[in-house]
């Protein structure tokens, strides 16, 4: 059986010119990174009516992924192939996943965006960008307090940490300026993954340049000693971080394995950031083809969830109907089978675990758009584990289509491409789970009802103290971000399945104003992951002819 890469490798690739064509863009409009990717010059000229919204979001995944992105680039190549003109908007990988354990995100098998070396390692650059960006910032800072501190920062209550695109655990506390008078002031400092920087959030949810720019002056950089907050507009950075991103900010765009268009732009995490792709690259996907496929990060009660609850407002566009991918394997895994066991037929677990992808189906059918159900087939399922789960769903009144796109390509998800085409012509009365101005406490309490199915929000001494200085400053109805595991409804990981009546466990807020929301740390989720026992980056390796393997 061949790997991601060699079939990647083994598929001539179209000029990036006849793939901007496709959409109907001149070589004017495309600034081309090699061959095979290119930069999108923005504004478009004529932007016509928007085209149909169809969101990817998925289960509660297990630790090694369940190829959501597989199903969104076979789902994309199957409507197509249908003859519905459909556009993908992608998030861009990161190295810390990459080199870790969960992967790429460029698909799998014969759905994949293509170059994926390319686009799972540097790319066109952008998370390089953002990291510059990101760390110059950082030293701005420091250098403020170096050199004479005018705005009277106290070192103790600087927020904004350093962050590289790698899992490094041991950066997650630092201490630095210890070389002496010359060398900066001493204090306690951190890493997080680029991923987790505001940064990236402000670029994914930034409108132009200019909105950008306005964005980044907001960032909350820390406080005085008057316990004052101070931005970077303080700081007067604000213009200098922003030039710094000019060519980032533009979305890239490649093509699948069938050819087809795709743009991929911005990668925030969806269990410590908001998890979704830039505006500015769904929009254009919008603008240039009939049908758009986006996806969120992880499962519904995260990226599905920040989707509905934080981009939206932004976009401007409502999805006409989302698409929840389940693995038999991930629901087996919510019933209690062990991981080394996922390939074994077991029917009473999948029946178990099958609340998991019940809970998530309710959950997006709150914000009042249509759902359909992809079971991504892996070759380990029976046929009896397969129909289990489709008359599961069916006796929810729910479209369900089973996918072979990591075989097939875009002929696998053809059934699949047709319920969706249909869901998007049915009714959609998008409903937001809280009206707009919510408290924090409002929308953290209705997430965690009905999205997670728990019972109430918990505040840490801290979380509370916190709450009373945001309300001061009027950040207390911003819109709320939930950081929490990936693997469970609720904020431990090992609490798998449908638990219910539980408690969301909130230790600290993190201002995002830049963003323009606050994020919610609960649990122990990190914003600065570790590599594994056996991370893949061990398994890679280049010939001296520049030919990669390893990379999945």
């Amino acid at each position: 059986m061949s790997s991601d890469i060699e079939i990647s490798q083994a598929t001539p690739l179209e000029p990036i010119e006849k793939i901007a064509a496709k959409l109907g863009l001149t070589p004017e409009q495309i600034e081309p990174y090699g061959h095979t990717k290119a930069k999108i010059d923005l504004p478009l000229a004529a932007p016509k009516q928007p085209g149909k919204l169809v969101l990817v979001t998925s289960i509660n995944p297990t630790p090694a992924g369940e190829g959501k992105s597989t199903v969104v680039v076979g789902l994309g190549d199957a409507m197509n192939q249908a003859g519905h003109q459909t556009v993908l908007a992608l998030r861009e990988p990161s190295l810390g996943p990459v080199m870790g354990l969960k992967g790429g995100a460029t698909g799998g098998g014969h759905a994949q965006v293509v170059p994926m070396e390319d686009i799972n390692l540097h790319f066109t650059g952008d998370m390089h960008a953002l990291t510059e960006a990101h760390d110059t910032l950082a030293a701005l800072i420091d250098n403020h307090i170096q050199q004479g501190n005018a705005l009277n920062l106290d070192p103790r209550q600087i927020v904004w940490k350093r962050v590289i695109d790698i899992n490094d655990r041991a950066l997650r506390q630092t201490v630095i300026g210890l070389g002496g008078r010359t060398s900066g002031v001493p204090r306690q400092d951190g890493f997080d993954i680029t991923v987790a920087s505001e940064l990236m959030a402000v670029l994914c949810l930034s409108e132009d340049l200019t909105d950008l720019k306005r964005r980044a002056n907001r960032i909350l950089i820390g406080y005085n000693y008057d316990k004052e907050p101070v931005t970077v507009g303080d700081l007067k950075v604000g213009g200098a971080i922003t030039l710094l991103l000019k060519d980032a900010i533009k979305p890239n765009l490649v093509q699948t394995l069938e050819h087809n268009p795709a743009i991929i732009h911005g990668g925030p995490f969806a269990n410590i950031a908001h998890g979704c792709n830039s505006v500015l690259a769904t929009q254009t996907a919008l603008q240039l083809g009939d049908y758009t496929v986006t996806e969120a990060g992880f499962g519904a009660d995260l990226g599905g969830e920040k989707f509905m609850d934080i981009k939206t407002p932004v976009l401007g566009k409502t999805p006409d109907a989302v698409v929840i991918v389940a693995t038999i394997r991930a629901l087996k895994y919510n019933g209690g089978v062990k991981r080394a066991d996922l390939e074994t037929e077991n029917l009473d677990a999948l029946q178990q675990g099958s609340t998991n992808l019940k809970r998530h189906i309710q959950s997006m059918q709150q914000y009042g758009v249509p759902v359909v159900v992809a079971i991504n087939r892996f070759t380990s399922d029976t046929d009896a584990e397969v129909a289990a789960l489709t008359a599961d769903v069916e006796a929810l009144n729910v479209p369900v289509s089973t996918t072979t796109v990591w075989a097939d390509g875009g002929a696998g998800a053809l059934d699949l491409a047709e319920k969706v085409v249909a869901a998007t012509k049915q009714p959609s009365h998008f409903t937001r789970l809280t009206p707009a101005d919510s408290d924090l406490m409002t929308q953290m309490t209705a997430i965690t009802q009905k999205i997670y199915g728990g019972a109430k929000v918990e505040l840490s001494p801290k979380a509370e103290r916190q709450l009373k200085t945001f309300a001061k400053y009027g950040w207390d109805h911003l819109p709320v971000c939930m950081a929490k595991t990936q693997y469970s409804l609720t904020d431990d990981a090992h609490a798998l399945g449908a638990p219910s009546d539980f408690t969301i466990h909130v230790r600290e807020f993190a201002p995002r104003l830049g963003a323009g929301f606050v994020v919610a740390m609960t649990g122990n989720v990190l914003t600065m992951p570790g590599l594994p026992k056996h991370p893949a980056a061990l398994d890679m390796d280049i010939d001296a002819d520049g030919k990669i393997t390893g990379l999945f």
